[in-house]
């Protein structure tokens, strides 16, 4: 299932062109969506497939396509402090995307049916939070993954505010389903070849709605013993918070806050500022490693050679007291500059981007914009605080970078 929109050459290109076809229509879910890169949940002989809009299996290993979470995401209508439960969780990348918007202080469950999976999962968590680029933009829900089929969870289990399940629904289980969230909760399951969003509005009342068809494989069924039952999954514990991790979210919050100037006070609740825009966060069309730099264009002169110099033509400029050469002065160039500022801010559309700003100016000054790396301020910050090394690298989780 897939192929809805065209290929791109890396993640922030794949992510525009869901953008452009409207399946990614929310900025939170566009700002998880780009702290990921598809890629990195590929093996590496298959990365080249990783920025189309196709599902990609290896044995076991399964993504949908980029349409297809994008269409979820954004039914699952996620905010902080929720709680998800994943049914097959399969690679992480879902619920990793998950946690990004749930927050330190949300709940962020899996159930998989395969073993080498779930290994699979952890191995491309601990890569994301320890080398990722984008990990300290956040403030991060860590999923956890249990062993087990779905079709098994005992029935006295707790509800969530919102679940997913990766595999195609009969008829026949899809009360099972509706029972495993809470009243107001939200279910986004592929039914009968249909991704459908189930809202309940009440103890025994739900609200349906149809989202997109779509092909999935069908939910395994459960193996029954001998004596016709099946064996209880027990679901992730829901954990307290230590008095260090506490300490570790508010630390960090606080100097990110900080680092961004502290223009906007976050919203009560939330585990990031929303509405700051992406390039604030530097999650903008050139990616989440890169800020642009500006490049100057040096002017080249024709120089024309002549064998003998006409009569009264006139040589070069003398130097002048600031080394001009027959040039302006220091404060002619002044008064220019003046001249086109003031031109491109009265030529400037109201509600411009900064990005059609940059291409203004680039227009105007010759200069090119370019990328270059940036810096992770909230990872200085921490390394110049007057604390034990130990303490650092645990308020750093640990990173690498």
């Amino acid at each position: 299932m897939g192929g809805a929109v065209s290929a791109g050459e890396d993640n922030d290109d794949l992510i525009d062109n869901l953008k452009e076809a409207y399946y990614i229509r929310s900025d939170l879910v566009e700002r998880a969506f780009r702290a990921i890169d598809r890629a990195d949940y590929y093996l590496d002989e298959y990365r080249e497939n990783a920025y189309k809009d196709l599902a990609w299996r290896h044995g076991n290993i399964h993504l949908s396509a980029p349409c297809i979470y994008s269409e979820v995401m954004e039914a699952l209508d996620l905010r902080p402090r929720l709680s998800f439960l994943n049914l097959g969780s399969g690679t992480g990348y879902l619920s990793t995307m998950v946690g990004l918007i749930l927050g330190p202080f949300g709940v962020n469950h899996g159930v998989e049916l395969h073993a080498d999976v779930i290994d699979y999962a952890y191995q491309k968590l601990h890569s994301f939070i320890t080398t990722s680029d984008t990990f300290d933009k956040f403030e991060f829900c860590e999923p956890s993954f249990v062993l087990g089929n779905c079709l098994e969870i005992p029935p006295e289990s707790r509800q969530y505010d919102r679940v997913y399940c990766g595999a195609g629904v009969q008829k026949d289980h899809e009360d099972y389903m509706k029972n495993l969230i809470k009243v107001g909760g939200v279910l986004v399951m592929p039914l009968e070849e249909k991704l459908t969003k189930i809202t309940r509005t009440g103890p025994n009342s739900w609200e349906t709605n149809k989202i997109i068809s779509v092909s999935f494989a069908p939910l395994v069924l459960p193996k029954r013993n001998m004596d016709a039952r099946t064996k209880a999954v027990p679901l992730p514990k829901y954990e307290v918070r230590t008095l260090q991790e506490l300490a570790r979210f508010s630390i960090r919050h606080t100097l990110r806050a900080s680092a961004d100037g502290d223009k906007q006070a976050p919203t009560r609740g939330s585990s990031f500022s929303v509405g700051r825009g992406l390039a604030v966060a530097g999650l903008h069309k050139y990616g989440p490693r890169f800020k642009r730099r500006r490049i100057h264009r040096r002017r080249c002169n024709t120089l024309v050679l002549a064998t003998r110099q006409a009569p009264g033509a006139i040589g070069p400029a003398p130097l002048d007291g600031n080394n001009n050469q027959g040039g302006r002065t220091e404060d002619e160039e002044d008064a220019r500059r003046e001249r086109r500022g003031a031109r491109r801010t009265n030529a400037r559309p109201r509600g411009a981007t900064a990005e059609e700003e940059a291409a203004e100016e680039e227009r105007e000054t010759g200069e090119l914009l370019r990328v270059q790396p940036l810096v992770n301020v909230l990872r200085q910050k921490i390394l110049c605080l007057p604390l034990p090394e130990p303490l650092k690298k645990f308020l750093l989780f640990y990173r690498n970078k």
